[in-house]
């Protein structure tokens, strides 16, 4: 696998060529913390190489990408990020980016926005909406902290760190080989997945051997009015249940031309355990709100999370109306073709009372 020497330090890196030929934009995909680019490699990155030429890289520190003594400052990441860009020949690219990865991104956008033709932005918690969680509740929290108090992990849920503290706990665990409950599972999807034990050890490294666990926890640079500033296209997708929703609520009002869209019954790693979902909503944005811009509701100016009327479970899939919610079907294609008839059936019942 390639790397390049950028920044002081050894980025690992690939790149899909795109089935819609050499001349396909740039997608770059950023992962977020106690992970690699396999984040996005497995499910995520072959479907958008359909339509972009996608470039997948391992922040400083993770995968393969080297350890370094310090340098982990989402602004420094950032730096990597573009020395990456520049090694390659990527002038703009799409960028998306999950959790701290959106973090890297957003500092890359603030500094060089000219090179960014538009961000998608995953459940990502940002350091000036952390300090403002005295005054907003996180409801899905008082359930959480049961969940940790039932595993025996000591951290409090309004810590505005406590993500990153339940990752190096529940790392601990893993190498220790302690069983996790299968809720717990699904919320550090990571540390538990596929390369568990290996991605763990690293984990715990990193933040025992270096810098990382100071600077990550640090300010990370930026603030509402330099976000303000961004005026490309931009979707914000963001589970129900997770934190980072927070940082997802005030971004409402500092992105009016956004398109936000709320994850339901989701924690912060659906794009690993709903990676169907975020595809499509993706592929939404692309064909539409980047296109034409968001629509808002007659008589309404203000802005909301959208959620998607299509949700898969284990059993096949759902969808949403004003009367309730209809399934499981075998397939979204008969989720969507019992949806048309639904929405039939409410206007020639509208016309019949006309």
């Amino acid at each position: 696998m390639p790397a390049v020497e950028v920044n002081g330090t050894k980025i690992n890196y690939l790149q899909l060529d795109s089935d819609a030929g050499p001349d396909a934009e740039h997608l770059v995909m950023v992962h977020g913390l106690a992970t690699n680019m396999a984040f996005w490699y497995i499910r995520h990155a072959p479907e958008f190489a359909k339509r972009y030429k996608v470039t997948l890289f391992d922040l400083r520190g993770h995968g393969r990408s080297r350890v370094t003594e310090d340098g982990y400052t989402p602004a420094n990441m950032a730096a990597d990020m573009l020395g990456l860009m520049d090694h390659l020949a990527i002038p703009k690219a799409h960028v998306m980016a999950h959790s701290f990865g959106g973090v890297v991104a957003l500092n890359f956008a603030c500094n060089a926005p000219e090179r960014v033709e538009s961000l998608m932005l995953i459940d990502s918690h940002i350091s000036a909406i952390r300090k403002l969680e005295t005054v907003e509740g996180w409801d899905y929290g008082d359930k959480l902290q049961v969940l940790l108090h039932d595993q025996g992990i000591d951290i409090n849920v309004k810590e505005p760190y406590f993500g990153y503290r339940l990752l190096a706990e529940v790392a601990l665990l893993q190498e220790q080989k302690i069983e996790i409950s299968p809720e717990l599972k699904e919320i550090v999807t990571p540390i538990v997945g596929n390369y568990g034990n290996r991605t763990a050890k690293l984990w715990l490294k990193l933040l025992n051997t270096t810098a990382a666990e100071k600077e990550l926890m640090g300010d990370d640079g930026l603030a509402l009015d330099m976000l303000k500033q961004l005026k490309f296209p931009i979707l914000a997708v963001y589970g129900e249940h997770s934190q980072s929703m927070l940082t997802g609520r005030h971004l409402l009002e500092v992105w009016p031309h956004a398109d936000f869209r709320k994850m339901l019954r989701a924690g912060h790693f659906f794009p690993t355990t709903r990676p169907d979902e975020l595809i499509s909503t993706c592929e939404q944005f692309w064909h539409g709100a980047m296109v034409s811009g968001v629509s808002i509701r007659d008589g309404d100016n203000k802005r909301h999370f959208r959620s998607e009327r299509f949700e898969q479970r284990d059993d096949g899939w759902y969808f949403s109306t004003r009367d309730g919610e209809e399934g499981p079907f075998e397939t979204v294609e008969s989720a969507q073709e019992m949806l048309s008839f639904y929405i039939t059936q409410v206007k020639d019942s509208k016309v019949a009372q006309a």
